[in-house]
């Protein structure tokens, strides 16, 4: 497949495109799959998620990547680096998100795209840590965290997610485990 970022054994990381807007969709339509978010997204809040990673792709030279199945090329989620408010003061960190069609889970692909994704941030961007928060009931979310050499840095109360999880790896942390 041509313009991938990023290839594991499984998968093929590249960017969204607005081909992918019916696919997408499908995903993020589904409440099961949401059920971490205030609601299911629309039609119009999926075509602004592929339009907020594109301009993210132009603006930081990332952002959250469609994962394609090599052996099947279905589009199965996305997965990626995107700068986040993580503590809502305004700063930005470098966060590393994910989102799987519920028919993948648990076949190890969240975590398989997580840890690329965390490579590539530490071997071509100069990030001092990278970041991955959720609403504290995401127990699978956070497992991937772990999964990713993260470590529960902080829980914090906050209006969206009533609390929320942050998990963080250093690049010293990330190079000492290799």
């Amino acid at each position: 497949m041509e313009n991938y970022i990023i290839e594991t054994e499984q998968l093929i990381l590249r960017e969204l495109t607005k081909d992918d807007l019916q696919d997408w969709y499908q995903i993020l339509s589904d409440q099961e799959t949401m059920k971490y978010y205030p609601s299911a997204f629309d039609m119009d809040k999926t075509r602004s998620w592929i339009d907020w990673n594109i301009d993210n792709y132009s603006k930081y030279g990332f952002g959250l990547w469609a994962i394609i199945l090599k052996e099947s090329n279905q589009f199965i989620g996305d997965c990626g680096i995107t700068m986040q408010n993580i503590h809502g003061d305004g700063n930005l960190f470098p966060e590393i998100g994910y989102h799987i069609d519920k028919r993948f889970w648990c076949k190890g692909y969240a975590s398989q795209a997580a840890k690329a994704c965390l490579k590539y941030a530490f071997e071509n961007k100069d990030f001092d840590e990278v970041f991955c928060y959720q609403k504290w009931t995401n127990i699978p979310s956070r497992k991937v965290a772990e999964k990713m050499g993260m470590t529960l840095r902080e829980e914090y109360e906050d209006e969206k997610n009533t609390k929320t999880s942050v998990y963080s790896i250093t690049r010293a942390e990330f190079y000492a485990t290799k």
